[in-house]
């Protein structure tokens, strides 16, 4: 059998790594009379054999990994190779006999950007091919990478190329399209892998996958194929089927527990180490959902999942894919939803990842007024091309579809609606009319909205926004943005800094406290006290209460019950449920040994701890403090009210006419028998006193009476109608 040679400019362009088709050299492949050629790559093997039913036959060796043959056959039966390296014969399937594994359709949807579940596209998918001779396992890869020259596989499977560039699997270009395609038999679920480009500018690149669903452990960087079943049997079949079916988030009872993972318990290294211990103490503490950072892979632990590099992979510090989605279903188990930290502002530039993929700016804008993000040193998304938007809307119905997430909050909303975000006395590029809106991020951001919630029944999306955009959270079809909600960054602002100053001087920054009821009705309103009020010198939510140790507690006691009474969901990060006296700190986690037998002072932290169970307890049994939060009807002042006194005093109504009143008094002293003029009831209970003594307090009884009540110092009061 004689060899079965190439044109020499084709040979030079795949030994180099840059051919688009390699599929059209290698493989069988007829020649004129009734004869096959027949063409292998296998860099570094010593020999490579055909073996058919009827025969073996031992291919040319031209060097540099191509072996080829040509076969006096019109048609070739059922065949593999026989590949030896080392001295060592192994079998294995041919890599260039099996068409494209995405359809038409996959690349129509594509091209137009409308692939809303992508990730059965691109990336790895392991999966098994019927052939003549019975089903080959192995793997399919894709990735886009529209500028590349030429894209070759690397891994586990050949070796990583023995460390050679241009000696990888050479994968073709499926037109148009951008994407690049092969069918890898024999490698697996756990096999690692990255794409070897030969960018536009001529320059190799070695990129993890942008749509890999497993990466290695950081600080290793690979893309590991995942286990194509998902690996997890889920067992929340009657939680998926009700989530937000009894009533509209925004009429139901939301307590958000927020928590960093790989921090929270640092002894507990794995999803499922923590599925045994944090959904039995959120729901304990009466939270409805837990939020967690972001859990998409990053490299530097301290960006606190904030510097994303691959979208599509839950973080491999805490173990594989199939045990976060334990995690999940531990928690809906336990009645709790999950809301996910999601990130399509920003990502990091490591060259590795995403950034300058295929030799330029592909997943970034390519002008840097508006493709890096100066407070970060990052780069920003194209949002508007088409296949970035659609990388970032599948992205977020994966989570929802694959992981059964129940929400997503999404990190700095503002960087991506206004182009001169942080570039005050810094170029950046006006939009078409000249303005500072980017009304692509706009429209990246309706879209991923209305398809979460088009195909995600009862999910969720939250905004982290903290200007006065208009409509964060109207629907698309009302020109919104279509969040559900909306973190209430003034809120916290402005309460916070009135809680920081001193009683006395309290009676000046009253309007502090009662200035978002201006606005409260304008969006659907989380009051977030998150990570981001805790960490970088702004110390711990109890230690920027003014006074000495008992004060600081009583002023945080009211402060949670104020919160929790105020229109708006609540969200409170870990550690401030019982009062951690140090910032959050992302090595360590919350101070556990606060809580612990023989701690001097464990009492104290536990009556916070106490008083955040009741507060839950009491909120979810209670609908005037949940039903109208987004309607002026389920709110009003009452009057006694007064800022010389550094009292406030509401009342909350459900849409039934039911009531709880708040009496605060922010200020050190008892006010016996103050003027509260109640609503007309029969009588009031006090259904909570954050000044008793199982919480801390002084025990100070309210003694309510039609017109009058005795107000504990640095407390507030909750009293529902007999």
């Amino acid at each position: 059998m004689g060899p079965a040679p190439l044109d020499p400019e084709e040979l030079d362009r795949l030994r180099h790594g840059a051919h688009h088709d390699p599929h059209a050299l290698l493989g069988v492949h007829p020649l004129p009379d009734d004869h096959l050629a027949i063409r292998s790559w296998r860099p570094f093997a010593q020999q490579v054999t055909v073996d058919t039913p009827i025969g073996r036959a031992r291919l040319h060796d031209h060097g540099d990994g191509l072996f080829t043959g040509v076969l006096p056959l019109a048609t070739l039966p059922d065949h593999s190779l026989l590949v030896t390296y080392g001295g060592e014969e192994r079998k294995a399937d041919d890599p260039w006999a099996f068409l494209p594994t995405l359809g038409p359709l996959d690349l129509h949807l594509i091209a137009e950007g409308r692939h809303e579940q992508l990730w059965h596209a691109l990336g790895a998918r392991a999966m098994d091919i019927e052939t003549s001779h019975g089903p080959v396992a192995g793997t399919a890869f894709a990735v886009w990478a529209p500028n590349a020259r030429g894209v070759r596989l690397v891994g586990d499977h050949n070796a990583w190329s023995q460390g050679r560039e241009g000696t990888g699997l050479p994968m073709r270009s499926l037109g148009a399209s951008g994407v690049w395609e092969v069918f890898a038999p024999g490698v697996g679920p756990g096999d690692r892998y990255k794409y070897e480009i030969l960018g536009a500018d001529g320059a190799y690149r070695l990129k993890a996958d942008p749509m890999a669903r497993r990466t290695q452990p950081p600080p290793d960087t690979a893309s590991v194929v995942a286990d194509p079943d998902g690996g997890h049997p889920w067992g929340d079949d009657a939680w998926m089927a009700s989530r937000g079916r009894e009533r509209p988030h925004h009429r139901a009872p939301l307590s958000v527990y927020e928590v960093h993972l790989p921090s929270w318990r640092p002894e507990l290294t794995s999803y499922r180490a923590i599925a045994d211990v944090l959904p039995d103490y959120v729901a304990d503490l009466g939270f409805t959902h837990l939020e967690l950072l972001p859990v998409a892979e990053h490299p530097f632990g301290g960006s606190w999942g904030y510097q994303v590099t691959s979208y599509y992979a839950p973080t491999a510090r805490l173990g594989p894919p199939e045990d976060f989605k334990h995690l999940v279903d531990a928690c809906h188990r336990r009645g709790l939803g999950v809301i996910m930290d999601w990130v399509p502002a920003h990502f990091p530039k490591d060259d590795w990842a995403l950034a300058r993929f295929d030799g330029g700016p592909l997943y970034e804008h390519p002008d840097p007024r508006l493709g890096e993000h100066p407070d970060w040193g990052t780069l920003t998304f194209d949002f508007g091309r088409t296949e970035v938007r659609n990388f970032l809307v599948a992205n977020a119905v994966y989570w929802c579809e694959e992981f059964h997430i129940d929400g997503l909050r999404v990190d700095a909303v503002a960087s991506m609606l206004y182009r001169d975000y942080s570039r005050e006395g810094l170029d950046w590029l006006p939009n078409a009319a000249g303005g500072r809106e980017n009304w692509e991020a706009v429209s990246l951001l309706q879209e991923a909205n209305a398809t979460v919630y088009r195909r995600c029944p009862g999910v969720m999306t939250i905004a982290e926004e903290s200007t006065a955009w208009p409509g964060v959270s109207k629907p698309t079809e009302q020109n919104g943005l279509g969040f559900g909600f909306k973190w209430n960054m003034g809120w916290m602002h402005d309460s916070l800094e009135y809680m920081q100053h001193e009683p006395v001087h309290r009676r000046y920054h009253h309007n502090d406290m009662t200035f978002s009821m201006i606005y409260a009705y304008s969006e659907n309103y989380i009051l977030p006290i998150s990570h981001d009020e805790v960490v970088h010198g702004k110390r711990s939510l109890v230690a920027k209460m003014p006074g000495d140790w008992w004060q600081q507690r009583a002023n945080l006691r009211a402060y949670l019950a104020y919160m929790w009474a105020h229109p708006g969901k609540q969200l409170l990060f870990m550690g401030q449920e019982f009062a951690q006296g140090s910032e959050w700190s992302h090595d360590d986690g919350p101070q556990w040994w606060l809580l612990d037998e023989g701690y001097p002072a464990r009492e104290d932290h536990a009556g916070v701890l106490r008083l955040v169970r009741d507060l839950n307890r009491i909120y979810r049994g209670t609908p005037a403090l949940w039903e109208q939060d987004a309607d002026p009807d389920g709110f009003s002042w009452l009057p006694g009210t007064s800022a010389d006194d550094n009292v406030l005093a509401f009342v909350r109504r459900d849409a039934g006419g039911g009531m709880l009143a708040c009496a605060a008094n922010l200020s050190p002293v008892v006010r016996h028998g103050y003027p509260l003029t109640l609503p007309d009831a029969p009588g009031w209970d006090v259904v909570l006193n954050t000044d008793a003594a199982v919480y801390g307090g002084s025990d100070v009884d309210p003694s309510p009476r039609p017109a009058a009540l005795t107000l504990p110092p640095l407390a507030a009061v909750w009293l529902t109608p007999t």
